[in-house]
Parts: structure tokens; C-alpha cells; sequence
């Protein structure tokens, strides 16, 4: 066999493998987990798991009952239908008042105070494709209406420059940036108010721009933030809801095996 043919035959086994890729396509879509219905899984009864898996991934979870009270920050998951109760008792509620494929769909709490971020990990490089994101209820009626603890968005008049900003980092296994994506949960910056909206559907995000990837993290910021002794601390409720994230593996890991397999022909023939 000429190194032509060879060539030819790593070729195209590498694009049927980098087609078998985007046909192997994963989804954490949190219906493979277990719960009653109207219920929630926030760690209460498994403290020390640190984690949940759905699909490839691996969601990061902290929850402690230290001090006579619970605690938890990460991530989360729920069936919970109640989209109008409004308040911190209404946290584990997406506001579309159920979840894009089935009843489960995860609940992220970004602790700025502790320092803990929702993070997501795989056991193997892989790239992200999308997820569907929404508001939680409880967030959604802060921006919406106010509250004791943070601002009406668009203000009184409407003509507060409002945003609510979700950014996702992509890192691989050396733990450097791969790329970032941002989603705007809401904005009220539009010259014309019209088009100021509050995400109260499962929209859709692009994540291919972050590559292959060992983990993901996500972050809040917001327009609505105040300062205490000098630190300063956003005021919108630091909550989202996801579902249905598709990954595919790494398309260079399967290319990778296309040329083993090459090789191995090459060896049998001659």
C-alpha cells in the first residue's frame, strides 16, 4: 500500500469518526435521577457526595446543616411546578414551571459570599454543544417586581439600564480558559423598552464556541449590586435553571482512534 492510500484511509476514517461523533452526541437532561414529584435534591441527604452525575457530567454540589442550619450552593435538581409563588422558598422553581425534555431540570446557586461557583466536569474531553437555560421563579419575580433585598429592573420609569448576565468558561484537563459564552437572563438596555425582556422560556445556547473541555463553570453578575465594607455584592437573586446539555466527545480522541485503526489495516495487508 502506497503512503497515499494510507493517508486516504486515515482520512476517511477519521471523518467517519468525527461523523460518529456528532451522531454519539451526549445529554445530561437530570431525568436519568430519581425524584418524587414536586420535590428537589439540594445534597440534604447525602452532605458528604459533593456531586451528582446525569448523562457524562458531573454537577458540583455543597450542602452542610453546620450551626443549626441548612445550607447548599451549586447545583441542584428538581421536578418543582410552581412558577408564581414569589420569594426564597420558591428557589428550587424554574419559571417555565417544569423542565425542557421531561420533569427534571437542574437549579444553579452561585455563592459570591463563600466562594462557591456551579461547575461542571467530565470524566473525558469533551465539546459542548448547547443546553436550554431559563430564570428561576424566584429570581425572575425579584428582577420583575423588586423586593426587600434587591431592585425592580428598569426602575420605576422603565429606563433603568437593567441586566442579569450568565458567563460560561470553558476549561480543559491544565485547567486553562478554552472560551466563554454569555447569556443575558435579562436586559433592559434597549434604546427601545419594548425590547427589555426577563427569559421566562427554555432558550436555547451555543456552546461550541468552547472547544473540547474537561469542565465548565458558570457565573452571574448583575447591574443591581451594592457595597458593604467595602466588598461589593450583587443584589439579584444569584440563581438559574438548565437543562438538556448535549456534549459530543472529543473530536481528536476519535480521529486519534480513525488512525489506529488505519494502522492496523495497513499492518494485515502487507
Amino acid at each position: 500500500m502506497t503512503g497515499k492510500a494510507f493517508a486516504a484511509i486515515v482520512m476517511a476514517m477519521a471523518t467517519a469518526g468525527l461523523a460518529a461523533g456528532t451522531a454519539d452526541a451526549e445529554v445530561a437532561d437530570f431525568d436519568d435521577l430519581a425524584l418524587d414529584s414536586e420535590s428537589y435534591w439540594n445534597g440534604s441527604t447525602d452532605p458528604d457526595a459533593g456531586q451528582f452525575a446525569t448523562g457524562p457530567a458531573v454537577f458540583s454540589n455543597l450542602f452542610t446543616d453546620e450551626s443549626g442550619w441548612d445550607y447548599w450552593a451549586g447545583w441542584a435538581y428538581s421536578n418543582v411546578t410552581d412558577n408564581t409563588m414569589h420569594g426564597y422558598t420558591n428557589q428550587f422553581s424554574a419559571v417555565t414551571g417544569g423542565g425542557h425534555t421531561g420533569d427534571n431540570y437542574g437549579i444553579a446557586y452561585l455563592d459570591t459570599y463563600y466562594g462557591v461557583t456551579p461547575t461542571i466536569t467530565f470524566g473525558e474531553p469533551m465539546e459542548p454543544i448547547s443546553a436550554q437555560v431559563t430564570n428561576t421563579t424566584y429570581a425572575y419575580f425579584d428582577m420583575l417586581d423588586g423586593s426587600a433585598y434587591s431592585k425592580e429592573f428598569g426602575g420605576d420609569d422603565g429606563t433603568d439600564e437593567d441586566w442579569f448576565l450568565l458567563t460560561i468558561t470553558g476549561k480543559d484537563a491544565g485547567g486553562d480558559v478554552t472560551g466563554t459564552v454569555e447569556v443575558y437572563l435579562a436586559d433592559f438596555r434597549f434604546a427601545d423598552g419594548a425590547e427589555d425582556y426577563l427569559l421566562d422560556t427554555w432558550t436555547p445556547v451555543d456552546l461550541s464556541s468552547l472547544g473540547a473541555v474537561t469542565s465548565m463553570e458558570f457565573t452571574l453578575t448583575s447591574s443591581d449590586t451594592s457595597t458593604y465594607t467595602g466588598i461589593t455584592y450583587m443584589n439579584t437573586p444569584a440563581y438559574f435553571a438548565l437543562d438538556t446539555l448535549t456534549v459530543v466527545p472529543e473530536p481528536a480522541g476519535l480521529a486519534l482512534a480513525a488512525a489506529g485503526a488505519a494502522a492496523m489495516a495497513l499492518r494485515r495487508r502487507r
